[in-house]
């Protein structure tokens, strides 16, 4: 049986307040609201992060590997700073279990300080034997700073440590209540039921098969994750969870008067091609090449789709290794839909059906 630890602190949400800034539209969030808030840093430190986080994802190792139980931002940020420059771009990048061949690939080109066409192409093909598919830009940005990784480390640090100034530290005391809240209750629900529902309620969803291979799971819970989460391998038998934790009411962007959770549903349903995926994964689960032949589209358009389904909440989806996903119908959604709906136009307060936890680094989804 799996073994649960409960983890908190602000250090997860500043990185990943640094993905989902740059890959916005994966998180329902207003790309204009995500370039306002990176346009508070210099400018060639705003170019150079745009660079770094083309390949660069939430450190769920290196974070994972942390002292202590509550890992704040400003602890996480000295204990970066107390790692030699050069040692920085391997500690947040490398995972527990890269991909076979991207270690050798990356330590030869941080040993030559260069790297060619042929160096790309490994790259690719490493990160492709588990399905992760990044464009020419990002891996060549990727490939620029393993060629120089103390030069990288050095800029980084420096400007995470201006990212925490203009933005985070501020950011960090709105959302610490949430989290201690999301915390409570994870805990609270992990002496009611067992691991896998555990998973699937604090993610509204999300199915692990690979609980079964492990002996320990750190359950982290993320406002900015929410509504999808991050998970990875950081040891043998180990990995991290992370479960979103801001509620349909509450938005990313300060001062928004219409839930997240609201409009990311009612969108998702005012679409004829994701009704149908509804109507098919109401019969059975499916792949996305499976919902591909049933509706005739290409895979990458049917991908789209249960991207923005899985935002809302309305359709659950089982995270198999080194496997293609398999979706289906999350039935309780639509019962979320009303009471949220109501409580918006009525202000009545209405908790029936409310799954205060919502759910694309490690792996996100």
């Amino acid at each position: 049986m799996v073994k649960l630890n409960h983890y908190s602190g602000t250090a997860y949400d500043f990185f990943v307040s640094l993905y989902v800034l740059h890959h916005a539209g994966e998180f329902g969030l207003r790309p204009s609201w995500a370039a306002g808030v990176r346009s508070r840093l210099p400018a060639d430190q705003r170019e150079f992060l745009d660079q770094a986080q083309r390949f660069l994802r939430v450190p769920l190792t290196w974070l994972s590997a942390l002292p202590g139980e509550d890992r704040s931002a400003r602890e996480m940020l000295a204990a970066l700073a107390a790692l030699p420059d050069a040692e920085r771009l391997k500690a947040l990048h490398m995972p527990f279990d890269p991909p076979p061949g991207l270690r050798k690939v990356l330590d030869g080109i941080a040993a030559r300080g260069t790297w060619n066409a042929g160096d790309l192409e490994a790259v690719r093909s490493a990160l492709a034997r588990r399905y992760i598919v990044l464009r020419n830009e990002d891996l060549q940005a990727m490939c620029t700073a393993w060629a120089q990784p103390a030069a990288f480390g050095e800029q980084y640090l420096r400007a995470l440590n201006t990212y925490y100034q203009v933005f985070f530290a501020e950011e960090e005391e709105r959302i610490l209540p949430f989290l201690e809240e999301g915390l409570q209750q994870a805990r609270s629900l992990a002496v009611k039921m067992p691991a896998s529902e555990l998973i699937e309620s604090l993610s509204r969803g999300v199915q692990l098969p690979q609980l079964s291979e492990l002996d320990e799971l750190d359950l982290v819970p993320s406002y900015w994750a929410s509504p999808l989460i991050f998970f990875g391998r950081t040891g043998p038998g180990q990995a991290v969870f992370l479960y979103g934790v801001r509620s349909g009411h509450a938005g990313l962007v300060p001062g928004d008067t219409v839930p997240d959770g609201l409009v990311e549903t009612l969108k998702a349903l005012a679409d004829s091609t994701r009704l149908r995926i509804l109507r098919y994964l109401a019969q059975q689960p499916l792949t996305p090449n499976q919902l591909a032949r049933r509706l005739r589209l290409r895979a990458p358009t049917v991908i789209h789709h249960l991207k923005e389904l899985r935002l809302a909440g309305l359709v659950q989806v089982t995270l198999e290794v080194e496997a293609e996903k398999r979706y289906a119908l999350r039935r309780n959604a639509l019962d979320e839909l009303h009471p949220l709906l109501e409580e918006f136009l009525y202000g009545k307060p209405n908790g029936a059906g409310r799954d205060v936890h919502s759910q694309p680094g490690g792996e996100i989804e």
